[in-house]
């Protein structure tokens, strides 16, 4: 009987340990979210580091635990960043007297005009009344399934319907994309949308649809590395945008989708926002006092793969989504350099020097500047450190001659220390070089140009300045000068004119002040 007794006793203990959890995670923050009074939320002005709370955290710092500290926020932003010349200061054209970053763009190499120049609807990605009517369409939608949700959950609100502004930042990023690029030169656009991620109220919070594809069966750690830079979440803003949250413009290539860094209240911005049970599920509260949150997998859901807000504060990306693929389909290509990703075998660019000349035999590697846009799209990678490359995207409208998309560059800037050259091999097995890109990595290793000096420049004004580490900047003047040395290697071997392309769009580009590749 007393065995009995002490089984009952510790089923009840175990059912009063499930309720109790069961109330504080999933049950209270929607019985918080009724009882609080509607209120618009702000984005964070705070321009300082996670140490410094936001208004918006008033609440986190009225509470005593607040004084916990979690280093975990720094595997979110470091790392992470913005990629090449993609901070507010690059976007805007430079600082001020004496700006490094001011005189490169405006040298004759940053003023010559576009080849063809994009000005009819044929070299616009989007039609700009077709894009209307169909983000029109989504704004009713949402507020539709808005109405639906307040109204199952006896939730009041005093926020008006949403409504699609024509100018916002968002929707000029989409209609200014064209053949050249994701913006022109010359577009205050960009700097509006990245000031608008920094600041604008998040409305709903959701996972990506990578995320809910796998949540059926996956591994949480292809999901949420334990680093915490995998973490992809969508976040919608009260202009109707919406970014990529997770843990280029410099070099003219314009192929980087827009990304700022950003302070977002985990608690605030994400969990009281979101409609998805499953993300409301995972969030809890670590024995630091810090709000968490992680994967939610049916056969693997640990809590060592959490990212942890400072209580509530948490560094992160966030980039600017894309056209819908609705509006503008894009294609996704496998790398022909991918990687083997196992210690079983090797890819044969790994084992054959000659590689290259069967990829030129290949469509559209054999007709097109495909190939010279793979090297371009190497050369992005070897300077910031990123091996992953096993995919690129472009838009099926611009043809085989349409420039690659350089998404998910979240493994950049890794270990400042290592040059991996087995990411250039697309160039010194292919000894191949636009003249134009040649004149630009020319330009910025000249002193007054210097590349760590305008990215160090370019990301002064992002809110988790400095972005990158005085190491990592460092490498990218010494990985440039390995590029160029390779390039100088393929000219002294086959020569010049086999090595620079100087296609047609590139006759009358304007000297860096470079006779040729020098060391």
């Amino acid at each position: 009987m007393p065995g009995r007794r002490r089984d009952r006793v510790r089923s009840l203990l175990l059912l009063g340990a499930l309720l109790s959890a069961d109330l504080y995670f999933h049950l209270w923050p929607q019985v918080r979210r009724r009882l609080s009074p509607p209120e618009r939320l702000r984005g964070c002005p705070c321009a300082g580091r996670a140490s410094s709370p936001a208004p918006d955290s008033a609440a986190a710092s009225s509470d005593p635990r607040a004084a916990a500290h979690n280093l975990s926020r720094a595997g979110v932003g470091a790392g992470v960043g913005v990629g090449v010349g993609a901070g507010a200061g690059a976007a805007r054209g430079g600082g001020g007297p004496g700006s490094r970053l001011r005189a490169l763009f405006a040298h004759p190499l940053y003023r010559a005009p576009d080849e063809p120049p994009a000005l009819g609807p044929e070299h616009l990605l989007l039609d700009s009344q077709e894009a209307l009517r169909y983000y029109r369409r989504k704004v009713a939608r949402w507020n539709r399934r808005h109405k639906i949700y307040r109204e199952q959950l006896n939730l009041t609100s005093l926020d008006p319907p949403l409504q699609l502004q024509l100018g916002a930042s968002w929707f000029q990023f989409h209609l200014g994309i064209n053949r050249h690029g994701l913006y022109p030169r010359s577009s205050p656009i960009v700097s509006r949308l990245l000031r608008d991620m920094r600041h604008f109220a998040t409305i709903s919070a959701d996972y990506s649809q990578d995320e809910k594809a796998l949540l059926g069966a996956c591994d949480c750690s292809q999901i949420v590395k334990p680093s915490g830079v995998h973490l992809k979440l969508v976040l919608r803003f009260s202009d109707f945008g919406k970014a990529m949250f997770k843990p280029m413009r410099i070099l003219d290539f314009r192929r980087v989708p827009p990304t700022a860094g950003r302070l977002v209240n985990v608690t605030k911005e994400i969990l009281e926002v979101t409609k998805n049970e499953i993300l409301q599920s995972v969030f809890f509260v670590s024995p630091a006092s810090n709000v968490c949150f992680f994967a939610k997998c049916p056969y693997m859901c640990k809590t060592e793969y959490a990212v942890c807000g400072d209580p509530h504060m948490l560094e992160g990306s966030l980039s600017a989504f894309l056209p819908s693929l609705n509006l503008a389909p894009r294609l996704s290509v496998p790398n022909p350099w991918i990687r083997s990703y196992t210690l079983a075998g090797k890819e044969e660019w790994e084992v054959n020097p000659l590689y290259c000349d069967t990829v030129r035999q290949v469509y559209p590697y054999n007709s097109s500047n495909r190939l010279l846009n793979i090297i371009d799209m190497a050369i992005f990678d070897f300077l910031i450190g990123n091996m992953d490359r096993h995919h690129y995207e472009m838009f099926t409208k611009f043809g085989d001659d349409g420039f690659l998309i350089h998404l998910d560059n979240a493994r950049g800037f890794g270990r400042h220390s290592q040059d991996e050259l087995s990411i250039l091999s697309p160039l010194s097995q292919c000894c191949r070089i636009k003249k134009k890109t040649l004149l630009h990595l020319q330009l910025l290793a000249l002193s007054d140009y210097r590349l760590s000096d305008v990215m160090r420049e370019s990301l002064l004004e992002d809110q988790l300045a400095p972005v990158l580490t005085e190491p990592h900047l460092l490498a990218l003047d010494r990985r440039l000068q390995i590029i160029l040395n390779t390039v100088e290697g393929c000219v002294a071997a086959h020569g010049e004119r086999s090595v620079i392309d100087s296609g047609p769009a590139q006759q009358s580009l304007p000297d860096s002040g470079q006779a040729g590749p020098t060391r």
